[in-house]
């Protein structure tokens, strides 16, 4: 989205506001550019303006059109008096829920051929230039002028940006991921980004403008990219007579051969999410890695951090003790003190490789205690009222909890399996309030975490002496969620939550707070108390009547695997 030279004087206001009921938002020779991606057949624009609209149909007409954004958002456009035309479209998109109000703020002179129209609905959040999403579900009111000149209506002044529903953000918006790198473990990790849908062959090019565009506000410190502050394109991104979209690089610094096969990871990964199948790299005009000039998503998918195989068994802690659940059905308590019930287990939680055993020891003080799968488990020197269910990172060499909802703690083993405890500042989060859950995703960038009934994600910033800091906390879906009981992570860019909801207890929301869905809640006896979520397996909950498993499929319903067990605390690893 391009900037304008001038910002118009702001007429419209954006404030918080109550919403009420009214009228229903080089030394090598260059690449030779055989065919530019980008310059597809120009879209058919949305219809324009009815004839004879009254002021406020016109400016929610303006309102529909603008999801439809090629040509500087031309069908909005179309909606303009001549003193509009420098309307700055290129400083954000504000996406609005469905509902919203076109009415006039004061009483109007029906013979007047000037008015005010205010815009009245709830802002889900903010599209960014870069192509992020920015939450900030509240109250928006917005006026804009209108003028009547031979009969009909056309709007005089708005603000910059654009504002759209959500429902035409979802018909003219496609979601892919921008992928970055996480520098602990030098692996690609995705970052969510939104590309307006058509024209389709300008895809590749925007993507490759994402991934300039460096990480997310919210992953910022916690991601990086192999893409130093100067390094820019060559040429338009192009394909060769082989089909190849030719990517030429140019000022990458000094990058090692891991750097180089991270940077051929980002843009590879990148690419394939608006349908490149294959990429010939270049950096100033030769291939970027020797070996392999033309590279397709095989070639760097060892780069890519995955989540723990489907084959490590869930957990369900039930009577004090830990049981594996295997095929959708309680089997075996695990061996020792663990699965015995001398431990009174609350909570637990499996090292991502199943090889560890974190659980939280009942008593009239909680304890932290950490073990290999065998059963052993040794006291980690944590104690509180309370210990939230532990949850581990991704290398299965440090595992999470806070300690009376206040402070949030890291225990950090070494190769040998020996525990010590490592400081966090988790300042930004506690200031909220109590942590009642806390949850590691499974790329280590970033936690969910369940905050004075809230859910809020943050990224997770280490230094490279090893310190650990929660920064960049974002608060999802407030109102729509209600209060949140527990969460969990069902993809790098998926948190399922349980909530205090009667209506749909169940419910999963985008990382960044853009897509919020209820999931159906048959065969569910409110209240829930427990979640458990993984890529690719059944959603488990618990109800009043015990743990319950949710795959999808054709009937929507939930399936009972224990019975009897209100208490019960499901777990997959991570």
């Amino acid at each position: 989205m391009s900037r304008r030279r001038r910002v118009l004087p702001l007429v419209l206001l954006l404030v918080l506001a109550g919403l009420a009921g009214c009228a229903s938002v080089p030394e090598s020779s260059p690449v030779q550019v055989l065919r530019r991606v980008g310059d597809g057949d120009a879209p058919v624009l949305p219809p324009g303006p009815v004839d004879g609209s009254n002021a406020l149909d016109l400016v929610r007409g303006f309102v529909y059109a603008s999801g439809s954004s090629p040509d500087r958002h031309g069908a909005a456009r179309r909606f303009l008096a001549p003193e509009a035309a420098e309307w700055d479209d290129g400083t954000g998109v504000t996406i609005l829920s469905e509902q919203f109000d076109t009415v006039y703020p004061t009483s109007v002179d029906p013979e007047a051929d000037m008015r005010t129209v205010r815009i009245r609905g709830t802002s889900l959040g903010r599209l960014t230039p870069g192509g992020w999403f920015e939450a900030a579900q509240s109250p928006v009111q917005i006026d804009v002028n209108v003028v009547r000149r031979d009969g009909q209506w056309r709007i005089a002044r708005l603000p910059s940006g654009v504002l759209v529903r959500m429902s035409d953000f979802r018909i003219n918006y496609r979601t892919v991921k921008t992928w970055f790198v996480d520098p602990v473990r030098r692996v690609a990790v995705p970052d969510l980004r939104y590309l307006p849908g058509t024209p389709a062959r300008a895809q590749a090019a925007r993507a490759m403008e994402l991934l300039f565009a460096g990480p997310s506000t919210a992953l910022q410190g916690a991601a990086s990219t192999m893409l130093v502050a100067n390094a820019q394109l060559r040429g338009n991104v192009a394909t060769s007579p082989e089909g190849a979209l030719i990517v030429d690089l140019t000022q990458l610094g000094d990058l090692d051969e891991g750097g180089r096969r991270l940077l051929a990871a980002q843009v590879v990964l990148s690419l394939a999410e608006v349908s490149v199948g294959r990429v010939r790299l270049l950096a100033d005009g030769a291939p970027l890695l020797p070996d392999r000039p033309d590279l397709i998503r095989d070639d760097v998918a060892s780069l890519v951090a995955e989540p723990a195989p489907p084959t490590v068994p869930a957990l369900v802690v039930y009577d004090g003790r830990v049981h594996q659940l295997n095929g959708g059905q309680l089997d075996t308590a695990l061996p020792g003190p663990v699965g015995s019930g001398e431990l009174g287990v609350q909570s637990a939680a499996s090292s991502p490789d199943g090889r560890r055993v974190a659980v939280v020891a009942g008593g009239p003080r909680r304890r932290l205690l950490v073990g290999g799968a065998e059963g052993a488990a040794t006291p980690v020197g944590l104690e509180a009222g309370t210990l939230t269910r532990p949850s581990w990172g991704p290398t299965g060499s440090e595992v999470w909890t806070v300690l009376d909802a206040s402070t949030v703690a890291r225990v950090v083993l070494d190769a040998d399996g020996n525990p010590r405890t490592a400081p966090v500042d988790a300042t930004e989060l506690t200031e909220l309030g109590p942590v009642q859950d806390l949850r590691l995703s499974r790329d280590g960038l970033r936690v969910a975490a369940v905050v004075r009934g809230g859910l809020y994600t943050a990224a997770l910033a280490r230094s490279p002496d090893g310190d650990v800091a929660v920064r960049n906390v974002r608060s999802l879906r407030p109102a729509d969620l209600g209060e949140v009981v527990a969460a969990d992570w069902r993809a790098a860019e998926t948190i399922v939550t349980v909530t205090r909801r009667a209506d749909g207890p169940v419910s999963q929301v985008s990382v960044d707070g853009l897509t919020w869905e209820v999931l159906p809640g048959s065969n569910l006896t409110p209240p829930l108390r427990a979640v458990a979520a993984a890529p690719n397996r059944p959603v488990l909950v618990t109800d009043q009547s015990g743990v319950w498993a949710f795959a999808g499929g054709d009937l929507q319903t939930w399936r009972q695997v224990v019975g009897g067990a209100p208490d019960a605390v499901p777990l997959y690893p991570g």
